[in-house]
């Protein structure tokens, strides 16, 4: 009796899980959210075409000259450090200062945060400016949790998602903000909760920029829903993975799987969304 009520408790998060990913895709849809993207020379292409395919408003502005005039009418935010420079750091943080002061959501991905300190330092920066939620692998949030708390150690490139957890949710806790981290499972957290994301495909690992667009679009669905960041987080997430998914099924291979992974992204259904929606509660 008790396992027939787990699996009949565990189906039910599940079809809840299932009906707020397409809820949050279909108001993206409809709302087509501003979302500011500061974001890496490598991924600026990915990022829009996500953006746009999804049903967002993409807008590469990042001169800090135009921040005070066009970032008070975004809808949300997101800063990348991928390609971090003296020049670009300011935009950032004018532009993430503005956002949390006029209660935008804004996500920050950490790229390679643990590869020198002035990558490092610029996003514990960029951290104290109270992102709505923090991206990375599972690398790059053990360093950025070590160096929150007063340690310099770097973190092994190798980290898979799930031995990020602790640091996630440490992270999580002293930053306020959700933490995402990216992996063959995904892990979303507010400190409290740990919930898993298990869509995706592993051929993503092999398109540059694919983290950075993820990042993109969770900033997108934040903006339709930023009370509840990480039920939007997890969508976000949800959404992408299954894109991946119809793509790899069409694809020869990562460059093929590029094309389809925009256009599955732009196709996709509510009969697909719902039944290919894989998600638990980890913790």
């Amino acid at each position: 009796m008790e396992d027939w009520l787990s699996r009949m408790e565990s189906k039910s998060e599940q079809n809840e899980w299932s009906s707020g990913v397409w809820d949050h895709l279909t108001a993206v849809r409809r709302q087509s959210p501003l979302v500011q993207c500061i974001t890496n020379f490598v991924s600026m292409d990915l990022v829009a075409n996500t953006l746009l395919s999804a049903g967002a408003s993409p807008a590469m502005v990042h001169s800090v000259v135009e921040i005070p005039d066009f970032t008070p009418h975004i809808h949300a935010l997101c800063v990348n450090v991928g390609t971090l420079t003296p020049e670009w750091l300011p935009s950032m943080k004018a532009a993430a200062e503005v956002a949390s002061q006029l209660g935008k959501p804004w996500v920050l991905d950490p790229a390679a945060v643990n590869c020198s300190g002035f990558r490092l330092k610029a996003c514990l920066e960029l951290i104290g400016l109270k992102p709505s939620v923090i991206k990375g692998n599972g690398s790059e949030i053990i360093a950025l949790s070590s160096a929150s708390r007063g340690q310099t150690k770097g973190a092994d490139s190798s980290h898979e998602s799930t031995d990020a957890i602790e640091a996630a949710k440490s992270l999580a806790l002293s930053s306020g903000a959700v933490v995402a981290v990216s992996g063959a499972v995904d892990i979303v957290t507010d400190g409290n909760q740990v919930i898993g994301v298990h869509n995706g495909t592993k051929m993503m690992q092999r398109i540059t920029a694919t983290g950075c667009s993820l990042a993109g679009l969770i900033a997108a669905f934040l903006a339709i829903d930023s009370s509840r960041g990480l039920e939007a987080t997890v969508s976000a997430m949800s959404v992408f993975g299954i894109a991946g998914e119809l793509g790899e099924a069409m694809a020869n291979g990562p460059a093929s799987l590029r094309m389809h992974l925009i256009d599955s992204l732009y196709g996709l259904d509510e009969t697909t969304v719902r039944s290919r929606v894989n998600i638990t509660r980890l913790g």
